[in-house]
């Protein structure tokens, strides 16, 4: 019998986070059974994995909101299977944009909520193509958080309230990586949080193996369709497990301290893993011997005869596109961690930015929202725009002529 898929990526069978997961049982599930429990974008690789740890400490209530119904409708399907492995007395799913009226209206329908968690986002670095697709961006990541804070404020919440960030929010490249900080300082320190009662805490964590929307799901679907696979030169990434995921959300969600960013202890020599490693190792899995090509549309020519051979071509391109970097962080020279008493978690103590820039950057966003410049959207007063509360982003940023929708 072949090894589960992630462990190619992972390099692991068992999880990360088996030992801290055991360890925390008891207040894991003094923090949600029994509780009512509220998971915004919960229908994602990453949302669902975490809605399945919640759902087997057995809450009181467990609301599910996701714009994208096909990924509810998987949700309930997977749940409804495993009937011996979760209850919950009120379970619903809800299609509902989580900015939207709609979803204001539910939560004035409630009770407060103990545990709220979000993972709703856009948050592929592709997304910063063209400033259309990156004000999207900012008004998901950023708007929506604050508005969704002023709304559960408006309903006394004052549980624990939980959103996920991204390691690429330390020393951002992207914009959707410092759009992804500037949501830690709506998060933590915006006029919205000073009025949001209850513990806030984030996570940044690695790539998802084969999540939905990455790389490596990529690769599935190429293969299923018979397309060249295709991976950057010199690029190495963490990654963590379906499973890893959910289980790193809940701790940081159930247990981390206030005003904290929980990240996992990874090693760079250990864990930081060749994306060309992978391509190479995912063929082999499958029976192909990958041989290595370096033009989009020979490798594109070339898989018909090459499988016949039982080969497949693995096109190799440079790491040039706009927002990549060769490697991954999850934190700062300049921010601080603390043990918080698991064996392979930290947390990072949030830095605070000004609140008052905090706000005038979601007020800016705002203003391009209502169109006052019309016609006139650019990627440069986006920048400017997160430069508000991040001004070492003008340096970091990785700007560059391609993007990743010009490649294969």
């Amino acid at each position: 019998m072949k090894h589960p898929l992630h462990e190619l990526a992972t390099g692991r069978a068992d999880s990360l986070f088996e030992a801290d997961i055991t360890q925390s049982e008891a207040p894991l599930r003094a923090a949600i059974t029994g509780k009512r429990v509220l998971a915004i974008g919960g229908a994602g690789s990453i949302g669902s994995s975490t809605v399945l740890q919640i759902a087997m400490r057995d809450p009181e209530v467990l609301h599910v909101i996701d714009q994208n119904e096909n990924g509810l409708a998987e949700l309930v399907r997977q749940l409804r299977s495993q009937p011996d492995l979760w209850s919950a007395r009120d379970f619903q799913t809800l299609p509902l944009d989580y900015g939207s009226a709609a979803m204001r209206h539910l939560l004035a329908s409630q009770p407060p909520y103990d545990l709220v968690l979000n993972f709703a986002a856009l948050k592929h670095v592709r997304s910063e193509k063209d400033p259309f697709s990156t004000l999207q961006m900012f008004e998901t990541n950023l708007l929506k958080q604050e508005r969704l804070m002023h709304w559960l404020a408006g309903t006394g919440f004052a549980g624990r309230f939980f959103t996920v960030s991204t390691d690429k929010a330390a020393n951002p490249s992207s914009m959707m990586g410092a759009s992804k900080r500037a949501m830690e300082h709506v998060l933590f320190n915006s006029a919205a949080a000073a009025t949001l009662s209850g513990t806030k805490t984030s996570a940044r964590f690695a790539n998802v193996a084969f999540s939905n929307g990455s790389l490596l799901q990529g690769f599935e679907n190429r293969l299923a369709r018979i397309e060249p696979l295709a991976a950057p030169r010199d690029t190495r990434r963490y990654f963590v497990s379906l499973r890893e995921s959910g289980e790193l959300c809940v701790l940081a969600a159930a247990l981390a301290p206030d005003r904290t960013i929980v990240i996992p202890r990874l090693d760079p020599e250990r864990h930081l893993v060749p994306l060309q490693t992978i391509a190479e190792s995912f063929l082999r899995y499958h029976g192909y011997e990958p041989v290595h090509y370096f033009d989009e549309l020979e490798a594109c020519a070339a898989v018909k005869h090459e499988a016949e051979k039982g080969r497949w071509p693995l096109l190799l391109t440079a790491l040039d596109t706009s927002g990549e970097k060769p490697y991954e962080e999850f934190t700062t020279p300049r921010e601080r961690t603390c043990e918080i008493g698991l064996p392979n978690l930290l947390a990072v103590e949030y830095l605070a930015a000004d609140r008052a820039a905090i706000d005038a950057m979601l007020r800016a966003t705002e203003g391009l929202m209502s169109g006052a410049f019309a016609g006139s959207l650019s990627k440069k007063k986006l920048k400017d725009v997160l430069a508000m509360v991040e001004p070492g982003f003008l340096a970091t940023h990785k700007d560059a002529i391609a993007n990743l929708d010009q490649r294969l």
